[in-house]
């Protein structure tokens, strides 16, 4: 280590640390070392250094005491922790240095004691910069506990970096399962907007790596599960003159038909996350759109061709379609059309067209082995398509690149909230429990701007 001073605090505070170079021959012998981003041995005045990363360079030219050109340089550092008696790094500094204190390169054995691993900072995430035989190591609960984006130009290798992470996460390395006969509770859901990491995940049959792979085909994300931004995103147009009375008649026919097949649940809302028939749904919104309304005496109510009255529409709109009797001002027959007939021309076409749209089956027409539809009940079945491993390495890819770019938004928010409210939940029953959560959930976006909205009324947002 080396033990020769480049330089003297001139100046410290909590922000900032000034060092002091004085001379240009000093500075060019060690400019390697005083690079921004590069770090600095201060002395504390006792056995122990304060360690710095350089901020800013700062050349001064000045004279000397024979009016010679002098040049100076102020080196302004951030203290990032303390080499204690120049043998353990910690990440605090009790102590700054005052000023004429010596400063010092950090060489190869202070930066490999500064990111030497321990037993919290064990994750590794790649070498140094400043010195490619010091590998770089980070506390991997906080770091992935919170928000991490990897950035750059189209080639340079972002995806490559993020297989690499995620590689790390679940234990493969060399094309092997390190974690081999071991439980490893990592849950890694991938949204892959153009199928690049399947192959990154897939190992030899021996290597016992579980690989869950979801694609247009094979994903099921029942429509019932959305809300009602969601719900009203897909199937209404909302620059149309009259969508204030689709989501009404929509939103209130949504809610008839959840209450109709969950006659359990006693407070039902529209965001109310169980099943209903769209189909049914779709079937009432075009009953209304031809009602007509008996104006007989003592009617006033939907009639039908056959003479019915209908009392309650929601007994006989979800079932068929009912043919009604034509409009008439004769006083026999005197009828007209009922508040929405006719309105709802567009809204039943476009409802009609989403419904056949061979493309939104797996939202539209999710159906299970024996051909059932998937009901509240199956619950459990639609979220261990994401997070249905617990004693195996888990990465679920759900692969993008089929899905309409129409529904894109909402598959992403859809699948994201889902898996958002179980981990929260499930949370929250293990710490009744008093232990831990043994199911932790990272959720990888892919190129995520395609997907998340920058602003909040451009779409529905993911998370």
């Amino acid at each position: 280590m080396s033990t020769n001073s480049i330089g003297q605090v001139l100046s410290c505070s909590p922000e900032a640390i000034v060092v002091l170079v004085d001379g240009l021959q000093v500075f060019e012998d060690h400019k390697a070392a005083l690079q921004v981003g590069r770090y600095l041995r201060i002395a504390q005045g006792n056995n122990d250094y304060t360690v710095a990363t350089i901020q800013n360079v700062r050349g001064v030219l000045g004279e000397d005491a024979e009016a010679k050109p002098k040049w100076q340089f102020h080196i302004q550092c951030q203290a990032v922790g303390t080499l204690i008696d120049d043998k353990t790094f910690e990440r605090a500094s009790v102590l700054l240095p005052v000023p004429t204190e010596p400063a010092f390169p950090a060489e190869k054995d202070t930066l490999d004691k500064l990111f030497a691993e321990d037993a919290n900072y064990r994750f590794p995430l790649g070498m140094l910069s400043l010195n490619k035989a010091t590998p770089l190591r980070v506390h991997g609960d906080r770091f992935f506990s919170k928000h991490i984006a990897i950035v750059g130009s189209t080639g340079s290798g972002k995806s490559c970096t993020v297989a690499r992470i995620l590689h790390d996460v679940v234990g493969i390395a060399d094309g092997a399962n390190t974690n081999l006969n071991k439980q490893n509770n990592s849950h890694v859901v991938i949204f892959d907007i153009h199928d690049e990491y399947t192959d990154a995940f897939t190992l030899a049959e021996e290597q016992s790596f579980t690989l869950n792979r979801l694609d247009i085909d094979t994903l099921c994300l029942p429509y019932w599960l959305m809300n009602s931004e969601e719900l009203e995103s897909m199937f209404i147009e909302s620059n149309e003159q009259n969508s204030h009375n689709q989501v009404s008649q929509f939103k209130q026919a949504v809610i008839l038909n959840k209450e109709k097949h969950n006659s359990a649940i006693k407070e039902m809302t529209y965001d109310t996350p169980v099943y209903f028939s769209i189909k049914e749904v779709y079937r009432y919104i075009e009953n209304m759109n031809r009602e007509v309304i008996g104006r007989l005496e003592g009617e006033n109510k939907p009639k039908l061709s056959d003479g019915t009255l209908i009392n309650d529409r929601k007994d006989h709109y979800f079932d068929t379609s009912c043919t009604f009797v034509p409009p008439s001002t004769a006083n026999a027959t005197k009828a007209t059309v009922g508040p929405f007939n006719g309105e709802f021309n567009r809204f039943v076409s476009r409802l009609e067209t989403k419904l056949s749209d061979k493309r939104l089956r797996f939202l539209l027409q999710t159906t299970k082995a024996d051909g059932s539809s998937f009901k509240t009940d199956d619950f459990e079945h639609i979220m261990k398509q994401f997070i249905g491993y617990l004693n195996q390495a888990n990465v679920t890819i759900v692969d993008l690149s089929g899905i309409p770019f129409e529904v894109l938004s909402i598959t992403v928010s859809l699948v994201s909230r889902l898996i958002f409210d179980f981990c929260f939940h499930y949370s929250k029953l293990r710490q009744g429990q008093e232990v831990l959560n043994d199911v932790p959930v990272m959720i990888v976006c892919e190129e995520a701007h395609n997907y998340i909205p920058q602003r909040d009324n451009a779409g529905p947002v993911a998370f």
